[in-house]
């Protein structure tokens, strides 16, 4: 049936044909990837409309405020993409969608990178089309944040080892060393992906030609003085974002053996509708498997030993060290096991399939952007997030609207919450400083960054206890400050949704009025907004 479709084609096939075959010419391929980040764009400001970014992405546009060579809770790659995305677009609800998709649209143009080594044609398309069928590249994504960063940088520096192995140059070598580098700064998660490199290097029979040259050491130095402002960042701040990531290593050894299980599970998950369409395009030709892997390319078998490294070495040390593994920590290395798979069989694969993918991607992105997407924005308008994220912005502009009339400047710092916080940051019209009062979650005080002659307020929502015992912790040691509380509701296309009360605490600039209303004993004056 393939054979004979590809012989004679149906008319409704034709363009379709036509754009496969439009792989080598250069424009099928950044067609496609422009039509991915377009639609899924749409999807995001759809599905998201009235509810707000989320907080990972918020965090990240927060940090990239302030250039420096680490954060407290991250290493800095996030903020530093955020910050120059948000150089050239304004920092609303639909740049910072857009930001995402643009992430994983450059991820998928590095994985063709890699296809090309391997294959021509409509095989390059296959990949990517099965690629975007796994949950990695939209709603792994759209949380723009130290994961998602990963997207793009993993399959750079894979494709950079791929070509300074084979051709031991010195610039692909300099090339896999900033790569490397930058992938660490991204999520220290990808010290797995280094030594993945390192495994492969050393598994390969080519091994005693690459080591012998200068290839791998000027990688290892390039990629130590990249790294080089990050670790003076760590060895001067108390490396507090290297003790965050290691404040996952808490397990025991059951734990350990239940996120290893759970991690595998996760990625076979991630994996399983791809697989499943890549069983009915091989047919009975899977027999063909060990004979396939036997020939195997030396390239393709480097990237296999990668991609055993990536998934081994977390498994080991989790289970070492008893931390923990979610498998999306990995979501960003599914496109090593389709490379492998796609590339590696050594039969042709007819036009006929990869126009039936095409279709059936075609057909849930429509679907998710048609129907799925005003379904989810229509129930979280009613239902809300845990989080909040639906109500940050009204929060954000009543907060500012009510600093405005009891002092009459700028908002210049907010606190509370940490994604209020964010979220204030954000939405109000005056994008005060984040002056968060603790560097992780479990430790409030005091927030940093402030200034009494500006002064600065602070947001919870009602129900957070922890968020309103540290108000009531941190009133007394401000002096000159007005508690209140209001209400917000949600809003979708003119149609009201949840309401939520927000706490705040504004601690005023000396000088500032003190309404009547307002008592120094933390007691609440009442306001409500819609």
């Amino acid at each position: 049936m393939a054979e004979r479709s590809d012989r004679a084609p149906a008319r409704w096939r034709r363009p379709f044909l036509r754009w496969v075959d439009g792989v080598e010419a250069g424009w099928a391929v950044p067609l496609l990837i422009a039509c991915f980040v377009a639609i899924w764009t749409l999807y995001l400001a759809i599905a998201y409309a009235g509810g707000g970014l989320h907080p990972d992405t918020l965090e990240a546009w927060t940090l990239g405020r302030d250039f420096a060579w680490g954060y407290a809770k991250h290493p800095p790659l996030m903020g530093w993409a955020a910050a120059a995305w948000t150089s050239v677009f304004p920092p609303s609800d639909w740049s910072m969608q857009l930001m995402a998709m643009a992430n994983a649209g450059l991820a998928l143009v590095f994985v063709d990178l890699i296809s090309r080594q391997f294959v021509t044609g409509h095989k390059r398309i296959l990949v990517l089309l099965l690629l975007v069928l796994t949950p990695a590249y939209q709603f792994h994504a759209q949380r723009f944040n130290a994961n998602a960063v990963l997207l793009a940088t993993w399959p750079l520096a894979t494709y950079c080892f791929l070509r300074a192995f084979e051709t031991r140059a010195s610039l692909w070598a300099m090339a896999v060393g900033c790569t490397t580098a930058l992938a660490m700064v991204g999520k220290y998660y990808s010290i797995f992906l280094v030594a993945s490199f390192a495994f492969a290097a050393l598994a390969h029979p080519a091994r005693r030609a690459y080591f012998s040259s200068a290839s791998p050491w000027i990688s290892v130095g390039t990629g130590l003085v990249a790294l080089s402002p990050h670790v003076h960042w760590l060895a001067t701040t108390g490396a507090s974002s290297f003790t965050y990531a290691l404040a996952h290593a808490n397990g025991s050894a059951a734990s350990s053996l239940g996120e290893a299980r759970n991690f595998l599970l996760g990625l076979v998950a991630a994996m399983g509708a791809s697989a499943v369409l890549w069983v009915l395009i091989a047919g009975t030709r899977l027999k063909q498997l060990p004979a396939d892997f036997a020939a195997m390319s030396p390239g393709l078998r480097l990237l296999f030993y990668v991609t055993i490294g990536t998934i081994v070495l977390p498994v080991l040390t989790s289970l070492a060290m008893g931390t923990d593994l979610p498998s999306l920590w990995a979501l960003q290395g599914l496109f090593l096991f389709v490379i492998l798979v796609v590339c590696g069989a050594r039969y042709p694969i007819e036009r006929f399939y990869t126009v039936n993918v095409t279709v059936i991607v075609a057909g849930v992105a429509l679907a998710a952007v048609l129907v799925a997407a005003p379904i989810h924005a229509l129930y979280r308008n009613d239902h809300g997030y845990e989080e909040g994220r639906n109500l940050y912005a009204q929060a954000a502009r009543e907060l500012t609207r009510q600093w405005r009339e009891l002092t009459g400047e700028p908002l210049s710092a907010v606190s509370g919450d940490g994604s209020l916080a964010f979220a204030a940051a954000f939405y109000s019209p005056d994008h005060p400083d984040n002056a968060g009062p603790f560097e992780y979650e479990d430790g409030w005080g005091l927030p940093r960054k402030t200034s009494p002659e500006r002064g600065w307020a602070a947001l919870c929502f009602r129900d957070q206890e922890s968020c309103i015992r540290w108000m009531g912790w941190v009133s007394p040691r401000v002096g000159h400050f007005v508690r209140r509380e209001f209400t917000v509701r949600a809003s979708l296309w003119g149609r009201p949704g949840l309401a939520r009360e927000v706490v705040v605490l504004m601690a005023l600039p000396p000088g500032s009025p003190v309404p009547a209303s307002a008592a120094d004993d933390f007691s609440a004056s009442r306001r409500g907004t819609e």
